[in-house]
């Protein structure tokens, strides 16, 4: 395992979020909620959240990606996030999302344009700000066409309740659309080596000078959802790990990060060991045949 005590997230460099500058190691706080995503599992321990987002802070992470719809039956991401960081920093940048929302009893629906307006304001509550860093907009798949809720988002953008502009879950096409209301700063995308690089949109953003920010970065959706990797791919990444003296999960976010220098990474964890271990896959620089080897998975 890389020695954790004195890496921390700026050692994979800086990207521009419009004029906010961020470590390319981030942190993703929906695990924050609980064992596992949403209202299943065992909360975690309160104290425990809050003490690895000041620890994430201090191991030089300035990017926290979170969502007002990322709460459990005890837990809120961004009431841990305001309890832990509030006041908060003035290099800090916290990206939120909407689009989907949740009642209070945890049923799903997909906000309307003109709802999109109290999905920022509960996001505004709920962190204790007057504005928003980052608002991306999350597609769902019955959504063809993202422009018209992604322009109730530029007014909004518009009036100073949010200060830049992102999309999730969009394809080159999606991207282009929003693109022509409003500058767009960063791009959520499922991206992993479990089968889901998404080259296209990751090319897009490179060449258009826009973060690409994957989500399962580490687990890919078969962990995500319990399943055990595909026993070649475990192989590849254990062997690779072993050769750096690395954990597989940090041997996954360097290959995420080494795809180019506007890729974030935004791993997330309720555990202080795994924090410190995420943010020391800032310093890991994987070789060619590394490279290779992980990329047939790919």
């Amino acid at each position: 395992m890389q020695n954790t005590t004195i890496i921390d997230a700026s050692a994979a460099g800086t990207w521009q979020l419009g004029d906010l500058t961020v470590n390319r190691m981030g942190f993703g706080a929906m695990r924050l909620t609980g064992t596992a995503a949403f209202d299943q599992g065992t909360p975690r321990d309160r104290e425990t959240s809050i003490r690895v987002l000041r620890r994430a802070v201090e191991l030089g992470v300035n990017h926290i990606d979170t969502a007002s719809f990322y709460f459990s039956w005890l837990r809120s991401a961004n009431e841990l996030i305001n309890s832990a960081l509030n006041p908060y920093r003035e290099d800090l940048v916290v990206v939120t999302k909407v689009g989907p929302g949740r009642g209070p009893d945890g049923t799903w629906y997909l906000a309307t344009p003109e709802q999109l307006r109290g999905q920022v304001e509960e996001n505004l509550r709920q962190l204790g700000r007057d504005h928003l860093d980052v608002v991306n907009l999350r597609r769902q798949p019955s959504m063809t066409s993202i422009a018209e809720h992604f322009g109730a988002l530029a007014e909004l953008r518009e009036a100073g309740l949010i200060r830049h502009l992102g999309v999730s879950n969009v394809s080159t096409a999606h991207l282009a659309e929003a693109q022509a209301i409003a500058p767009v700063v960063c791009v959520q995308n499922k991206f992993h080596l479990d089968g889901g690089a998404d080259d296209a949109v990751l090319r897009a953003c490179g060449e258009q000078g826009i973060a690409f920010v994957p989500f399962y970065a580490i687990a890919g959706p078969r962990r995500e959802g319990g399943v055990a990797a595909a026993p070649a791919e475990e192989q590849a990444v254990t062997a690779v790990a072993a050769a750096h003296g690395a954990t597989p999960a940090q041997v996954r976010l360097a290959w995420t990060l080494q795809h180019g220098p506007h890729v974030l990474a935004i791993p997330g964890t309720g555990d202080p060991a795994h924090l410190a271990e995420n943010v020391a896959a800032a310093s890991l620089s994987l070789t060619p045949e590394d490279l290779t080897l992980l990329g047939t998975l790919a």
